[in-house]
């Protein structure tokens, strides 16, 4: 943490977007707008599946509702610092807390990619094992398997995380991003430990990422493979319109992540890092739960019935 001359840097600088006043305030304005529709969106899923006996005891809306919820914390690791830092002409960050949203963020990131993991096998066995799909995924079961998500997720980033931060930092303390992300952050660094955390956060993403991805594709090609047996044109149509949806997120979420953690030249190229991560962290949370929401029956109709009891509710205030 010492610089050159011997003095301890206490805080870094998230350099940003290199545009105009005008432009920032144009981007804090369409960011911000974006992220309260975000929250306000998976906050409305996780409520339809919590005041819903029928969504609450399937596993596949388990599932969805605490991807809500892991959606609502990886926008708000980002974005809300990103506004603040457009509406400030430093984006001061101290040391600490630069690599706890570090932590917090490639935490997050796995665990999405676990997610979409536990997703796909819930396709898989519901489609490819329906006799045995109720005992193999009760709603104990979905629980557990969210609990390992998170766990194994969190438990895997506290390594590489806590040997980045014993780096002696002596140059200069602007981070080329918009957050705290290793690949500038190290630029700054004259590392002591050499290679070491580089090459250790490099194995856990490319273990992550292209592990959970070879069994999202594994899941769903023995989906298609089964639906394509299926006698049932209706059922298999039902079917097929519910992982397109799925495959929509997993293509989103995995091409945006690829090209930036798992190339090792990925992180190098600043402008389209940026781009490619305001994406990742601000469009795609936005975008996932109209993917899986809009064309869904079953959400329709208990929000439908949500609409009608809280009119209900008021109309009875009204009378009284």
């Amino acid at each position: 943490m010492e610089t050159a001359n011997g003095t301890k840097v206490q805080d870094f600088i998230l350099v940003g977007f290199d545009i105009g006043q005008h432009n920032r305030l144009l981007i804090l304005i369409v960011f911000a707008a974006l992220y309260i529709i975000t929250m306000a969106e998976n906050i409305t899923i996780i409520t339809l599946v919590r005041v819903d006996t029928h969504l609450a005891h399937l596993p596949m809306y388990i599932l969805l509702s605490n991807f809500s919820w892991l959606e609502i914390c990886y926008v708000s690791t980002t974005v809300p610092r990103m506004l603040y830092d457009l509406a400030s002409p430093y984006g001061i960050i101290s040391f600490q807390a630069c690599f706890l949203q570090f932590y917090i963020f490639f935490s997050l990131g796995s665990t999405e990619c676990f997610f979409l993991s536990a997703m796909a096998l819930d396709r898989y066995l519901a489609i490819c094992h329906p006799l045995r799909y109720p005992q193999l995924m009760s709603p104990n079961s979905c629980y557990a398997l969210v609990a390992a998500c998170w766990v194994i997720s969190f438990l895997g980033y506290s390594v590489p995380v806590c040997l980045i931060s014993k780096l002696s930092f002596c140059g200069p303390n602007a981070i080329d991003h918009f957050v705290c992300d290793p690949g500038p952050l190290l630029s700054l660094a004259c590392p002591p430990l050499g290679n070491t955390p580089l090459l250790y956060q490099f194995s856990m993403n490319i273990l992550v990422i292209l592990g959970n991805l070879f069994f999202v594709v594994l899941s769903y090609g023995a989906v298609i493979l089964t639906l394509r047996k299926t006698s049932s044109q209706s059922g298999r149509t039902k079917a097929f319109s519910t992982i397109s949806f799925h495959l929509v997120v997993v293509t989103l979420f995995y091409g945006s992540v690829a090209g930036m953690y798992v190339a090792p030249g990925g992180e190098g190229q600043s402008h389209i890092t940026k781009v490619v991560t305001l994406f990742c962290t601000a469009i795609t949370p936005f975008l996932n739960p109209l993917i899986y929401c809009l064309r869904n029956d079953q959400v329709r109709e208990a929000l439908g019935k949500l609409l009608r009891r809280k009119e209900r509710c008021l109309r009875k205030k009204l009378t009284l």
